[in-house]
């Protein structure tokens, strides 16, 4: 949101607090007259659950407080209502409902009820609309439409097998503790089941992209609407024995950047790119004069990696 490294907002972790004198996309857009709207998830811990956006059509899904707060005098110690644990793996399966299940399904309805809204052209500023899922993430649960698209995937194995403890890195072996290895005994059902599910996942995600995508041909809107697609992070997934994020490795740290923009031929850019690259980055598709905002970021314009360039003032999704 911000575009800049933690070491400059300070917030490490779900927990921390995220400084309200901090700007963000949102700030720069509604300052050059858009309208700004989120529906979804933000991990804002404080009093500012907006943070630039002029409207939020949901609640986040987990708390605004300092609940989540860990205890950073003990690194080493394992906090059983802060850290994940292996339970997602050796509980994974079909589910018809679930926390997660719940919270997505009312934001996909959300957004797209705001999308009619934003339809009805009763508002002339240009919009932008964020829509935060938690999905895919563990738990590994899915409904069984989902769960049986992938009954036959050839890639229910992980690809580098589980490494013993002692052969681990440092920083993965710190893992296996926080998420309570010792206590699991982890089949290869349970691998093949929690993969299928995470998959599964993935699915239901792209119907919830789909929905939004028919209202937007519904109501027309489709012609100037630049879309970006962006997760914050990948999981494990059971490779070298790893599961969930916070790894260092390509299945939890590397994520797809994806953009659709009006005019743009479609290509595929392989340089390595960040995040924090993305507030720089619709700046620059608004028309916002990037040396405005150049003090406020750490990321990068990624415009000039794509082969043509974008009309200004597009609306934002």
């Amino acid at each position: 949101m911000s575009g800049q490294l933690p070491s400059r907002t300070r917030v490490y972790d779900n927990a921390a607090e995220f400084a309200s004198s901090i700007p963000t996309y949102a700030h720069h857009l509604r300052r050059h007259g858009y309208h700004t709207i989120l529906a979804g998830k933000m991990h804002y811990v404080g009093p500012d659950q907006l943070h630039g956006f002029e409207t939020r059509t949901t609640t986040d899904i987990y708390p605004a407080d300092f609940g989540w707060t860990p205890d950073y005098r003990k690194p080493g110690e394992r906090i059983d209502w802060w850290y994940h644990n292996l339970g997602s793996v050796t509980a994974a399966g079909v589910a018809e409902i679930s926390n997660q299940m719940e919270y997505d399904d009312e934001v996909a309805h959300s957004a797209v009820q705001t999308l009619y809204q934003l339809g009805r052209g009763e508002d002339e500023r240009p919009w932008c609309l964020t829509v935060s899922f938690t999905h895919p993430h563990d738990p590994y649960v899915a409904r069984r439409p989902h769960l049986d698209l992938h009954a036959d995937c050839d890639d229910l194995n992980p690809h580098v097998t589980a490494l013993d403890f002692a052969d681990q890195d440092p920083h993965s072996q710190r893992l296996f503790l926080a998420n309570d290895y010792k206590n699991f005994d982890i089949s290869d059902k349970d691998i093949r089941r929690s993969r299928r599910a995470y998959f599964a996942n993935i699915s239901y995600l792209d119907d919830k992209i789909g929905a939004l995508m028919t209202a937007l041909a519904a109501m027309r809107m489709g012609e100037n609407i630049i879309i970006l697609f962006c997760p914050d992070h990948g999981d494990m997934l059971g490779e070298r024995g790893l599961w969930f994020k916070m790894s260092f490795f390509e299945g939890s740290a590397r994520v797809p950047l994806m953009m659709r923009i009006p005019g743009q031929s479609p290509c595929t850019v392989a340089t390595p790119v960040s995040t924090i690259d993305v507030t720089p980055t619709l700046a620059a598709l608004a028309g916002i004069d990037l040396d405005e905002i150049q003090p406020w970021t750490d990321g990068k314009n990624l415009l000039p990696l794509i082969d043509n360039g974008a009309s200004a003032k597009p609306v934002l999704m």
